[in-house]
């Protein structure tokens, strides 16, 4: 932080659980005063709580990320309340999977408006409070799933999305002092990787033992592994390395 009475605010968006709510925490840790974004603020009071205990500062504010007016109000009261935001993290997503014969277009639009229209909703929001400071950090969630994955068409379609509108940002944006990042999770031990197991009719257990047989360094993720990252991305030592995408999958993939 530049300064210890005035610190950094940080917005996570899908932050009441799993990848969100790690990175919250983690980013709360660094020093930052993190905004934890989700559809319903309710849930998002957990990961405040789990943040305050730890002797941070936090807000829980609820919003559907893929409407333009429930975002920039939940923008305009984040800086109102913690102070104009300068790091985004746009984690928040949903899962619709089938095949392409199967999936229906509100599925398919579903997954667009919140992966991807939500991504640039709040980019647009928040770029503005970047700008104005001469510093800032996006940092979004996309999927080893861009490259492809039997089942996901919307789903990979996003994460792919995701990478290009990264790079713009990081065009648009790096002569303002922001830089843009994408980050693409491999096999993540989350809620929402136990509900595929759940509608593959496979025990967790087994899910992720066979997944893990199939990663190099013979384990699956965990929400921290990408908190870690982030917290890279969004330091100030980070600050030359933009329009790129990390594939942390514990092991090689592009």
């Amino acid at each position: 932080m530049s300064e210890a009475t005035t610190p950094r605010v940080a917005i996570v968006t899908g932050a009441a659980r799993g990848i969100g709510a790690a990175t919250a925490l983690r980013l709360a840790q660094d020093g930052f005063a993190v905004a934890v974004l989700d559809l319903d603020e309710a849930s998002a009071k957990g990961t405040v709580e789990a943040i305050e205990a730890a002797g941070g500062t936090a807000l829980a504010v609820g919003a559907d990320v893929s409407d333009s007016e429930q975002v920039e109000a939940a923008v305009a009261r984040v800086a109102a309340e913690l102070g104009g935001p300068t790091v985004l993290i746009n984690n928040a997503g949903v899962t619709r999977d089938n095949m392409l014969f199967k999936m229906t277009e509100t599925d398919w639009d579903l997954v667009m408006n919140v992966h991807l229209r939500g991504a640039f909703l709040m980019s647009r929001a928040v770029q503005k409070h970047m700008i104005d400071a001469t510093w800032g950090r996006i940092v979004s969630l996309s999927s080893v799933s861009a490259l492809g994955n039997r089942g996901q068409a919307n789903y990979s379609t996003a994460k792919a999305g995701l990478q290009g509108f990264t790079k713009t940002l990081a065009i648009e944006l790096g002569k303002f002092g922001v830089t843009a990042n994408a980050i693409a999770p491999g096999f993540i031990e989350t809620e929402m990787t136990k509900a595929t197991a759940e509608r593959m009719g496979i025990a967790f257990e087994d899910f992720i033992k066979g997944a893990a047989s199939q990663i190099p360094v013979a384990r699956v993720g965990q929400p921290e592994d990408i908190a870690h990252l982030v917290s890279f991305f969004v330091s100030e030592g980070a600050g030359f390395v933009s329009g790129q995408v990390v594939y942390a999958a514990g092991g090689p993939r592009a």
